[in-house]
């Protein structure tokens, strides 16, 4: 089956081609003799009941420097390509779910992936809060006095921005930290949603799991370890990449989230574990494919397009 495919990602001149999942994805499907097309978000464009963008014929190396091919480009309705992949990076702000109910007007002609609906509709920081039985203490919220509640409580804790990403803005707030009330000050001007704040556990020092699956069953995993002097285990904050293997918790993390993945249409999605609790379930564009990969895991992209090439037979 050759496929038609769209990919409404960030400029692709400024990926890291020896980490980027999307251009994983890429590879794969060029590489199976899908055509791939290209546009940038802030193209994606609604006339009537049409939505269109100016798309590029794309083609891809996995080259350092030269990793990319764009054709000229010419206005296409998206509704005439097979797959449409959403792989645009967060921040998930309105311009990020306005763009989700563009895309979710081309199906069921396009299949879009992940569904935008359900993107829209499950915030990684948020989605999360449906499973409290696997995760560690949370709270979402902007009021000191609930926050101190919390504090009090439990501790030390994690206090983020509820739509952050990249590790950006993860502080841990110790007891009787004399910081907290300049952090709490600068958090109520930057942010004006809640925030996360989350029992802090100190075995992230040992890793961070990234865990990716695909159409709700197991796929493979990597163990994102943060620097001696870092709380953020993020691979672009400077964590290192280790094999590992799957707890029984996290096994049991994994089949509990599977059913829900499928009938939400979450095609490829990557849970964070820390010390056997889930602490986020990120639908937007997850990463962590090829570092999976470069460490002799599974090969997930494959996995990925055999996938969308069922779904899209099927329909």
């Amino acid at each position: 089956m050759k496929l038609n495919v769209a990919v409404q990602m960030d400029p692709i001149a400024r990926i890291n081609v020896r980490g980027d999942s999307t251009f994983a994805l890429l590879l794969e499907a060029q590489k199976r003799g899908h055509g791939l097309s290209y546009y940038t978000p802030d193209k994606l464009s609604q006339k009537g009941s049409d939505v269109v963008a100016p798309v590029q014929v794309l083609s891809v190396r996995d080259e350092v420097g030269d990793h990319f091919t764009l054709g000229e480009p010419h206005r296409e309705s998206l509704s005439a390509f097979d797959v449409v992949l959403l792989r645009q990076d967060p921040p998930f702000d309105l311009a990020y779910i306005t763009s989700t109910h563009l895309l979710e007007r081309l199906q069921p002609k396009a299949l879009v992936v992940n569904d935008p609906a359900a993107v829209r509709n499950a915030p990684e920081k948020l989605f999360v809060l449906d499973f409290p039985q696997l995760m560690p203490p949370t709270l979402i919220s902007r009021d000191l006095d609930e926050i101190n509640a919390f504090r009090d409580e439990y501790g030390a804790v994690v206090m983020k921005p509820l739509h952050g990403h990249g590790g950006a803005a993860v502080f841990r707030v110790m007891p009787q930290d004399m910081n907290f009330g300049s952090l709490f000050d600068m958090f109520s001007v930057t942010f004006k949603e809640p925030w996360v704040i989350q029992r802090f556990l100190p075995n992230v020092k040992h890793g961070d799991k990234r865990i990716i699956l695909v159409d709700g069953e197991f796929a493979g995993a990597v163990n994102r370890v943060p620097a001696a002097d870092d709380l953020r285990s993020n691979m672009v904050r400077g964590g290192a990449a280790k094999a590992t293997e799957l707890t029984d918790r996290e096994r049991e993390i994994c089949t509990t989230l599977g059913p829900e993945l499928r009938k939400r249409g979450l095609l490829f999605v990557g849970i964070d574990v820390i010390d056997d609790n889930l602490t986020e379930i990120n639908v937007t564009s997850p990463t962590g494919i090829r570092a999976i990969a470069n460490l002799g895991g599974a090969d997930i992209a494959a996995k990925i397009w055999d996938t969308i090439e069922s779904k899209r037979g099927q329909r």
